[in-house]
């Protein structure tokens, strides 16, 4: 049994949120009783993290603990709009949007407090659960801050929206082609290691490094899992899942023929965070959810090439089709060999 190893690279670049038209998200935001913050937005969870990544940014703004973060209900018929869970939208969207409201209810919060303090609204910081003044011994609670402020009339409240700026493509009648349909564009590299059995034709992949930017990670270890699950995913599109169909009707019946990775199929993952932000959102923030998929079976169609010199154009490059492709060179070379003699 030979075994041989190969590397290929492919890179890609994607756009984030809605093609070439509008989008929009939307979000309310309270620093509440005791403290705590509240945020209302249609956000949908389905898996991706983002109720945390919400969290983590309500905080960041108003100051106030993580865990003291409540994301309220995402009823439709209750909440400001947040659109789809898709489009890679949703840390760039509805991040952003919430970003701002929670920024407005802090400054309603910290105005009162300057006025109450006789200080600069500049010069007071709030972090960890507190509210204070530099230079200054005023330090209070936000709970104690909170209390102060409707004890004034004023309730710290924010809402916002935020939404894209983009350009519908040339339609040809004299225009150059031109047009911007994504706002914010993401861009990353994946090198692939594989081994590939000459015998059988299997495709075992050793380790994936893959490099991508995010704009701002808001949760490094979040966006190393979905770095992870994507390259989990075109394994199983790239090497696996062989869907057939026949007439328009489906012949693959279950999953006995449609195989699907493992834990044993998954190859060390080497995540590498790159951040440049964005300009133009508040957060500098951007998306990672697709495109991280995007380059890693070109990368392994590279390095199958790089290790037996066969180009896999048909996916899934299932051992049969490498076989296959192996043969078909073997053969080639011996007539070309006779040929030359």
């Amino acid at each position: 049994m030979a075994r041989k190893r190969g590397r290929g690279m492919a890179a890609c670049w994607y756009g984030i949120a809605r093609t070439a038209t509008v989008d929009r998200a939307a979000a309310w935001a309270e620093i509440d009783d005791g403290g705590s913050a509240k945020i209302v937005t249609g956000v949908t969870e389905i898996g991706e993290g983002i109720l945390t990544v919400l969290a983590q940014i309500a905080a960041h703004e108003m100051g106030v603990k993580p865990e003291h973060v409540v994301i309220g209900d995402n009823d439709t018929a209750r909440s400001p709009e947040a659109a789809h869970a898709g489009a890679t939208r949703q840390t760039y969207m509805i991040g952003n949007a919430v970003a701002l409201a929670s920024r407005e209810a802090r400054k309603r919060l910290v105005d009162v407090m300057a006025g109450l303090w006789d200080v600069a609204a500049d010069t007071i910081r709030c972090g960890n659960g507190e509210i204070w003044a530099e230079n200054t011994n005023h330090r209070i609670t936000m709970g104690e801050a909170v209390h102060a402020a409707k004890s004034r009339g004023v309730v710290p409240v924010g809402s916002a929206s935020f939404g894209t700026d983009t350009t519908a493509i040339a339609d040809g009648k004299g225009g150059d082609g031109s047009g911007r349909p994504w706002q914010a564009y993401v861009y990353g590299c994946q090198v692939a290691e594989v081994e590939v059995d000459t015998v059988t034709g299997e495709v075992q992949v050793l380790g994936i490094w893959a490099a991508h930017d995010v704009g701002r990670a808001v949760n490094p270890q979040g966006v190393e899992g979905q770095i992870e699950g994507a390259v989990v995913q075109a394994l199983g599109q790239g090497l696996m899942e062989d869907y057939q169909l026949k007439d328009g009707h489906t012949t693959t019946h279950g999953f006995a023929k449609y195989i699907l990775p493992t834990s044993l199929d998954v190859p060390k993952v080497n995540s590498i965070i790159v951040e440049d932000p964005d300009p133009i959102g508040p957060l500098g923030v951007k998306g990672i959810g697709e495109p991280a998929m995007v380059p890693t079976i070109p990368a392994v169609m590279n390095a199958i090439y790089d290790a037996v010199g066969v180009r896999i154009l048909d996916l899934p490059a299932t051992p049969e089709k490498v076989l296959m492709a192996i043969r078909e060179k073997e053969r080639g070379n011996r007539i070309a060999a006779q040929a030359a003699e």
